[in-house]
């Protein structure tokens, strides 16, 4: 009995030892991506004539920014309904354009349809079709890069243009093109499919407006200049610009007493400005307007209902009149500008135009009080006064401006004004040597950006090809050359109708890191 009791006690004792508690769960998370099941038409059809496409898949599926990731080509004036617009595993595509005959079209969906509960992408699907009796099979290829910045933009549009009887230049500004293509979010690279033979022009577009056409004011573009025939087995890299927009003025408005505001679009450096009092030319100045694209034009305090404006810039001339009124004046004062260190000089801005500077007014001295030597120098768009100096390590520098130093665009002077500067111990910066290998050409621009593509130096060789920035911040840079083939010290951008590419910028692979009291060579192999 005893031995009968024992094994029913050691019979409990295992039953409950393997009644563990568990929790339930949902089996393994879903990473399949949908499948698409069925199309009416079959996917890759000929002699297309209809008007609605029908698409199912395995399950629920949705489109995720379907109207930013579907890339219809050859575009269509009017764009495809695809519906529903929730999750569903049949969708319907209904054509409102008119279809071109023999033509191969295609609808790439790029990363739009993913399952509805995980979200897993069915990458890249493309629905195609022809109006013809057969599918065109060619291809193109290549990358894109962005000319000046070392990071290419995404959703870039890459189109072809058919060269026919109908083709010119200035198409890609009126009209959509034959195929197009776009890089979506992720990609530099690019493949137009399913295109037919011929002679192209190749062309890329960052499409802001995304109507499949070149609008120079918001749009970057970049261009083959040779003409493309097809069959091609090239990769053809494609280098995208913001082209230089002309120069246009805007109506002068009032900005306050004795100063005009004017918008403008392109580039306002070298413009002429006339202001006129009835025949009376009267004096002025143009500065720079911060922060926006308009600038200040200063006339002399008169007497006057309405002022004449000319604008003249190369071959372009624009008149204005523009009412004036009293309204409050600016007074004069100032302000210092930027950093002060080894490789940047002391600025301050005036409010006022400058129209003189005494140097026989200003002190500079030393901590120990002994006179520095400097000279000035003024920009008038910015209205910068620059002191130039020989800067010596762990020093302090103040600089002392009496009544009368500066008379500004309207006779009054400053009163006395003091600024100060300070050095550090060399020891605290570090040294980059930059020898360029393999320099096909020159002139060089060398620059060093920083992680956000803000130039923190630059040098410029004419024939060196040993480049030394000294006394710079710890940091780490990006290093780049510009090939300055027009010799006016700063890259350039191109011309898609004067067929000009830009000014070859190239980037060196690696980030430069430049620490305190290191001297640092680097050899950049130019390709």
């Amino acid at each position: 009995m005893r031995s009968s009791l024992s094994l029913l006690l050691i019979l409990l004792l295992v039953l409950t030892g393997c009644a563990k508690r568990g929790s339930i769960t949902g089996g393994l998370k879903d990473t399949i991506p949908p499948v698409l099941t069925g199309s009416i038409p079959k996917n890759y059809s000929t002699s297309f004539d209809g008007k609605v496409i029908k698409l199912s898949f395995d399950e629920l599926v949705k489109l995720k920014d379907i109207n930013k990731q579907l890339v219809v080509s050859p575009p269509m004036k009017t764009p495809p309904v695809i519906s529903p617009t929730t999750a569903s595993k049949l969708f319907t595509i209904t054509i409102k354009d008119t279809l071109k005959p023999n033509t191969t079209y295609s609808f790439n969906f790029g990363q739009s349809i993913q399952d509805n509960n995980e979200g897993n992408m069915y990458p890249q699907f493309k629905y195609v079709f022809s109006t013809g009796t057969y599918v065109d099979s060619l291809q193109l290829a290549g990358r894109i890069t962005d000319a000046y910045n070392k990071k290419a933009d995404n959703f870039v549009s890459v189109m072809l243009y058919e060269v026919d009887e109908n083709f010119t230049d200035s198409i890609i500004y009126k009209k959509p093109p034959r195929y197009v293509t776009n890089t979506l979010d992720s990609l530099t690279t690019w493949k137009l499919e399913n295109l037919k033979e011929g002679k192209y022009l190749l062309i890329a577009l960052k499409d802001k407006s995304g109507n499949n056409t070149y609008q120079p004011k918001s749009d970057k573009i970049g261009f083959r200049k040779e003409l493309i025939t097809l069959p091609n087995d090239t990769l053809f890299q494609i280098d995208l610009f913001k082209e230089d927009v002309k120069f246009k003025a805007l109506k002068p408005t009032l900005d306050a007493g004795h100063k005009l505001l004017m918008g403008y679009e392109g580039n306002p450096e070298n413009v002429e400005v006339t202001v006129k009092n009835g025949e009376e030319i009267l004096k002025s100045e143009v500065t720079k307007f911060p922060d926006k694209d308009s600038v200040n034009i200063w006339f002399p305090k008169i007497k006057a209902d309405s002022l004449g404006i000319s604008i003249k810039k190369g071959d372009y001339i624009k008149n204005f009149y523009t009412k004036i009124k009293d309204q409050k004046k600016d007074s004069l004062s100032f302000k210092k500008v930027g950093k002060f260190s080894f490789r940047d000089n002391l600025k301050i801005e005036s409010s006022i135009p400058v129209d003189k500077i005494d140097e026989s007014k200003i002190t500079l001295i030393r901590k120990d009080s002994s006179k520095v030597e400097f000279k000035t120098e003024y920009d008038k768009f910015t209205k910068q006064i620059t002191f130039i100096f020989d800067k010596q390590p762990s020093e302090k520098y103040s600089m002392r401006l009496f009544p009368g130093a500066i008379t500004d665009f309207y006779g009054t002077v400053n009163d006395t004004l003091k600024y100060s500067a300070t050095t550090k111990e060399l020891s605290e910066f570090g040294n980059l040597r930059v020898k360029l290998e393999n320099a096909n050409r020159f002139p060089i621009v060398v620059e060093l950006t920083d992680a956000k593509g803000n130039v923190q130096a630059t040098a410029y060789t004419e024939k060196e090809t040993t480049v030394d920035f000294n006394a710079l911040e710890p940091n780490k840079y990006t290093l780049r050359i510009i090939y300055d083939d027009n010799k006016n010290k700063r890259w350039d951008s191109g011309n898609y109708l004067q067929k000009i590419q830009p000014e070859e910028v190239i980037y060196f692979p690696k980030e430069i890191e430049v620490r305190s009291n290191w001297d640092v060579e680097q050899p950049f192999t130019l390709p």
